[in-house]
């Protein structure tokens, strides 16, 4: 027998100090308990949103004008901001909207920092800008999650009625302490409209810039002074202001010797922002929302239930025909999540627990089993300690974790029942494990750790979105050691009987069949070795079958509508789409409840949603459905109503994504610093890609050009009268869009007063040729007199990605089909079309592809550092590069089995499953850490070598197929799941596979390397 290690040894320290580990042991469960219940829930992990946003706005300005005087300004300061990746911005004429999206190396505690220092540098920036720039508007909080949102409609009600009543909830709910930020949906903005004739005006010779003048003059706020009446102070005020839209048309104004009544020469009603710039409906009805975000570091659960105790103490107080609907309620989403994961998490350990049975007997599985919530108990008090929460990426990997963590429990167990089966005491056969086979095993252990490296190290969206997978399984396997040396003896010590009869020395059928494949491989050594090098050659052949995928869709029951209209059109005509869709869900049984956004996109109620550029050509439909059948039913019928009913407006149809957002799967971004020559490269492209019939709702994300009206003014002409063209400008503007007299102040809101034509004037292109304008002497001179209309055409937006203009073109996919696929199969004819287009235009791969392959890049940079690290501690365990050679030369065999297992089933190769083929690596190196090391203890008590390689393969087999089985089907509840089905399968297959051959390959291979032959005779194998 081998000598026994000297030293000290844990387990036996457990056995003589019983009473302080049980006391551990209790301490360990209770904390679990207490943390487990204290965790905070969440759908999905955090992860940062690295985007600001900058608005920026110069009135009147051309697109052209803004684009060279605004976007080009700012875009070319952001390339000083060494934390940038890129800037993509939106211009439209008088508007800029810049995009600064950081690198993923950037930490999320840094990103607060770097945003402050965009600031700065548009501070730095502002002198350059032309004087009529209006200034800057920053938004760094662009990934801010409004989970719960509530929908109030109205019989009966104004407006005004409904916001003043909808603000006061607002403030109720602000008074939460878990409530974060709040704000209101939908709201129309009150304005007073002074809609003056311009014939009339001219008429009566009066000029329209001197009674907005005369009006702003008396509503202003002045100070009237103090007199200082001795002991006391008395405050002087004059009045005047506006209060009522009847209080302005009542005014009588003086201009030079003329006295009027202002209702003599205009209109005055007080009415709402027109056109608006957003509208929000609730099942077709207009409505006002409010929307309500947890204040970060809250228990969503404990919040969630304070704010439904509220809103439901609200809704009861209602008056009659005001209507409060709750359509996004987050806490409950979460609460649903976890349960199905926690369910998933049970099915799994029941999973162990009746492998553990079956295989060790009912008072060995006992012990193994008391492990399993030992180790996840004490997990789940680092998992508080260290902020991590439960949710769909953290309760995935306790279940992968699960198959692992009763690794180490099981071979401490089966040790000790092989040394009680020998004669020895139950203490000497408890403090086995710890002199033969825990160094190893905790060599193993940090390997298959090392296996997550890449999610831990991975500095991309993803990586970061998947980070707590390392975290809990690193944390879960190394408990998973201490307890299978610390506490597993003491447990084996008090449940094991003292005494244990040798099992029979006849070998059953399945163990006689391994003994004969077993020699086979070893005899025929080379056979063996280059058989398992061809069957892997043909498994990396494979994977061409295997389709590529970033991330799933969504298993949430919503259906979101994205509608674009042409770029030129108005929040009327967006307005009309987004209506005739609403009669359509009417109609829908599935449909339980959905709300309606013009002009803007919804609120971002999850964090992996895709928010589009608010503008009056887009708007988006939320819609709740029952459950996933009715999900996709409905999605085809909205799919092939739009494209017969809905011709010329692009409607895609769509899940919720999970992961980072990409929006439409296949995209191409065509580049030109020519606009004229980028839209028409993309025209093209499109069509190249419309060939390809798994595609559908191709589009452009900017295209069709904006009429323009030009006002040729003779200058010449317009000097001799005293006019500018600034003041022409000022009337045209004043006649269509309105201008701003003054604002009436009304309780907590400023109202707005704006002077601008009657409804007529204002819908008339004649309006610009009838135009009359006032010159300084009050001589009413028509506009027509002076100047020329010519028409032409122009981008109503131009898109730029680092300060090029970029059309992307983007398509769905129709089919099953994966993103990449279809991105292959088109490879060709998109190359040899780029071929014929000039120099200077690009065609650069976007969306799925390019998100996957930048969350791959990161994965890719950390595997030699994995790789490094197993090498190491392999080495450290090994102490001989020829073993260490054997060890590593079965981590690629699991790509066999993950092949089989994708291919026939046909699943996709997702991000999380590259991270599980990753992982593959360090549990097949941990048995092969095991195996070999057996193999060297046995040669080292003297036994030959072919005896040692057969005898250690035999006798290690048992316990490395169970941890096999126990790993591979603690898997089976998650491969249902959507998100974790590829990992789930990918692991499986790798984990059965890679095993069954490691056990005939490292043997054969040890054989070839050492140089081992038969040696009879064959005393290893008659035992």
């Amino acid at each position: 027998m081998m000598r026994r290690r000297r030293g000290f040894n844990l387990s036996d320290w457990a056995l003589h100090h019983r009473s302080l580990v049980w006391f551990l042991l209790i301490v360990s469960m209770v904390a679990g308990l207490i943390s487990y219940r204290g965790l905070g829930r969440e759908e999905d992990p955090n992860f940062t949103i690295k985007v600001m946003v900058i608005s920026a706005a110069m009135p009147g300005a051309t697109i052209a004008e803004t684009l060279d005087q605004v976007t080009d300004r700012i875009e070319t300061k952001l390339e000083e901001l060494d934390e940038l990746d890129f800037t993509r911005s939106v211009t439209m004429p008088g508007q800029a909207i810049v995009y600064v999206e950081l690198l993923p190396t950037v930490r999320g505690d840094d990103v607060a920092r770097t945003w402050q220092r965009v600031r700065n540098m548009m501070g730095d920036l502002r002198p350059e800008f032309p004087a009529e720039f209006a200034g800057f508007q920053f938004n760094d909080n662009f990934g801010d999650v409004f989970g719960n949102i509530y929908a109030f409609t109205s019989d009966g009600f104004t407006r005004r009625e409904m916001r003043d009543r909808v603000e006061e909830i607002r403030k109720q709910v602000q008074g939460l302490p878990a409530a974060g930020k709040t704000s209101l949906l939908g709201v129309r903005e009150e304005q007073i409209f002074l809609e003056f004739s311009n014939s009339r005006l001219a008429a009566l010779g009066l000029n329209q810039d001197q009674v907005v003048q005369t009006l702003a003059a008396q509503n202003a706020i002045a100070q009237s002074g103090v007199i200082q009446a001795g002991p006391e102070q008395v405050l002087v005020r004059v009045d005047g202001q506006f209060e009522t839209a009847a209080s302005i048309a009542a005014v009588n104004l003086r201009i030079g010797d003329r006295f009027f009544n202002l209702g003599d020469v205009a209109t005055v009603r007080r009415g709402y922002a027109d056109p608006p710039q957003a509208l929000f409906r609730y099942k077709g009805q207009e409505a006002i929302g409010l929307e309500v975000a947890m204040r970060q570091g809250e228990n969503i659960q404990t919040y969630g239930a304070q704010l439904d105790a509220m809103m439901d103490d609200i809704a009861a107080d209602l008056p009659i025909g005001i209507e409060m609907h709750k359509f996004a309620d987050q806490p409950h989403v979460v609460e649903e999540a976890v349960g199905h994961f926690v369910q998933a998490l049970a099915e799994a350990v029941g999973i162990v627990l009746i492998v553990s049975f079956l295989s060790l007997g009912f008072r060995a599985g006992f012990v193994v089993t008391l492990t399993i919530p030992l180790v996840l108990a004490i997990t789940f008090v680092i998992l508080d300690l260290y902020g991590i929460t439960l949710q769909r990426i953290s309760l995935g990997a306790l279940i992968i974790a699960l198959g692992l963590l009763v690794d180490d429990a099981m071979i401490a167990i089966e040790a000790m029942i092989s040394r009680l089966e020998l004669g020895e005491s139950v203490t000497e056969a408890a403090s086995y494990a710890w002199t033969s086979i825990a160094f190893p095993m905790l060599s193993g252990t940090l390997v298959t750790v090392a296996g997550f490296i890449p999610i831990g190290l991975n500095n991309s969206a993803a990586g970061e979105f998947t980070f707590s997978l390392f975290v809990v399984i690193a944390v879960s396997l190394v408990i998973s050691w201490i307890v299978a040396v610390l506490f597993a003896p003491l447990l084996g010590v008090t449940f094991l009987p003292r005494q244990m009869a040798h099992h029979s020395q006849r070998a059953g059928l399945l163990r006689r069949t391994f003994h004969a494949l077993l020699r086979f491989a070893m005899r025929f050594r080379w056979l063996t070795v280059i058989a398992t090098f061809a069957i892997f050659v043909g498994s990396v052949w494979g994977m061409r079958f295997v389709e590529q995928q970033f991330f799933p869709a969504s298993d949430r029951t919503e259906v979101l509508i994205d509608i674009t209209e042409r770029h030129n059109a108005s929040i009327a005509r967006t307005d009309a789409s987004v209506a005739q869709l609403d009669a359509f869900l009417r109609e829908q049984p599935e449909a339980k409840f959905w709300t309606s956004y013009v002009g803007q996109g919804a609120p971002r109620f999850m964090l992996a949603m895709d928010v589009p550029t608010p503008g009056p050509f887009m708007g988006q439909i939320v819609i709740q459905t029952a459950d996933l059948a009715a999900r996709d039913a409905l999605k085809a019928r909205l799919s092939a109503y739009a494209a017969a009913e809905m011709v010329g407006t692009d409607v895609y149809v769509k899940n919720l994504e999970i992961g980072p957002p990409v929006g439409k799967p296949v995209q191409y971004r065509v580049s030109s610093p020519d606009p004229d020559e980028a839209r028409d490269a993309a025209r093209g492209l499109a069509a190249v890609i419309a060939t390809e019939p798994r595609l559908r709702d191709i589009a452009l994300d900017w295209n069709e050009p904006a009429r323009v009206v030009r006002v040729e003014v003779d200058q010449d002409r317009a000097r001799q009268l005293g006019l500018s063209s600034t003041q022409i400008s000022g009337a045209l503007a004043a006649l269509y869009s309105g201008k701003m007299v003054t604002q009436l102040r009304d309780g907590i809101f400023l109202i707005d007063v704006v002077a601008r034509g009657n409804d007529e004037d204002r819908r008339s292109l004649e309006s610009i040729q009838n135009l009359e304008l006032s010159t300084s002497t009050g001589t009413p001179i028509p506009l027509a007199s002076l100047a020329r209309l010519s028409y032409a055409t122009e981008q109503p937006l131009i898109m730029q990605r680092d300060g090029v203009p970029t059309v992307t073109v983007k398509a769905a996919v129709a089919t099953k089909d994966q993103p990449a696929t279809l991105v292959t199969a088109l490879a060709a004819r998109v190359a040899d079309y780029a071929a014929s287009l000039p120099p200077s235009v690009d065609i650069v791969v976007g969306g799925t592809v390019e998100s996957s392959a930048e969350s791959q890049a990161p994965i890719a940079a950390v595997v030699p550092i994995m790789l490094l690290i197993m090498a190491t501690l392999v080495m450290i365990q090994m102490q001989s590069f020829r073993l260490s050679l054997i060890v590593f030369a079965a981590a690629p065999l699991g790509l066999i089995g993950v092949v089989a297992a994708l291919v026939p089933f046909d699943v996709p190769m997702g991000f999380v499953a590259i991270l599980g083929i990753l992982a593959l690596i360090g549990i097949l190196i941990r048995n092969s850490i095991i195996l070999v090391h057996e193999i060297e203890s046995l040669r080292a008590q003297g036994r030959s070598k072919w005896d040692a390689v057969f005898a250690a393969t035999d006798s290690r087999a048992r316990p490395i197929l169970l941890t096999a089985a126990a790993a591979s089907l603690a898997l089976i509840p998650i491969s249902r799941q959507v998100f974790w089905g590829p990992m789930a399968f990918a692991m499986m297959g790798g984990i059965i596979a890679g095993t069954l051959i490691t056990l005939l390959f490292v043997p054969a291979l040890y054989c070839v390397v050492f140089g081992v032959r038969r040696e009879p005779p064959p005393a290893a194998e008659q035992a």
